[in-house]
């Protein structure tokens, strides 16, 4: 199995997602390729996986350009998406809803789900808006555990008698709506 992972990303945050999305498809043995979502190619893929910045509610052009221009290719795929954004702590629950523009892509080409992380804001950045909001809010949100569980509720989805490996020493733990997360011991 071959799972592509496309993203579009303005500051690299949503990038850093990505291969972390992909680094985990492959840790459970699933060959991932993680590309830009302005890169050329076809979706050559058993499943694909799309992610975008979130930037006042609009989801990043390339990642909706994508959905738009590979729509023929991505129907009948199992497809997933993904957006990056809040510059605070609400994504972790993991239960933020998607903004209308991703919620009508995702109807349009039949996603079988949509998850929000939290962003990444470097204390420089360049732009006025991003400038003025990383006075207050810069600082790295992305959750890999939380990366690491929706990479394993996708897994189970596409096979669910197989589990994937725990790490050695690794416990799971039930936490609410039958989800579970993996916590080293001690």
């Amino acid at each position: 199995m071959k799972v592509l992972v496309v993203f579009g990303s303005e500051r690299g945050g949503t990038a850093g997602l990505a291969q972390m999305i992909g680094a985990e498809f492959e840790r459970r043995g699933i060959t991932a390729e993680v590309r830009n979502a302005t890169a050329p190619g076809p979706v050559d893929a058993d499943v694909v996986v799309i992610g975008g910045a979130l930037y006042l509610d609009r989801w990043h052009s390339d990642a909706r350009h994508f959905v738009r221009r590979r729509r023929l290719e991505l129907a009948g795929k199992p497809v997933w998406l993904f957006s990056s954004g809040p510059l605070d702590d609400s994504a972790r629950a993991g239960d933020l809803a998607p903004v209308t523009q991703v919620r009508e892509l995702a109807a349009a080409i039949d996603a079988h789900g949509h998850m929000t992380f939290g962003g990444r804001l470097e204390p420089g950045a360049k732009g006025l808006i991003a400038r003025s909001m990383a006075r207050k809010l810069a600082g790295d949100y992305r959750d890999p555990a939380q990366v690491a569980e929706w990479v394993a509720q996708i897994c189970h989805t596409l096979a669910p008698t197989v589990t994937p490996a725990a790490p050695i020493g690794a416990v799971s733990v039930p936490r609410q709506r039958g989800r579970t997360r993996q916590h080293a011991p001690g």
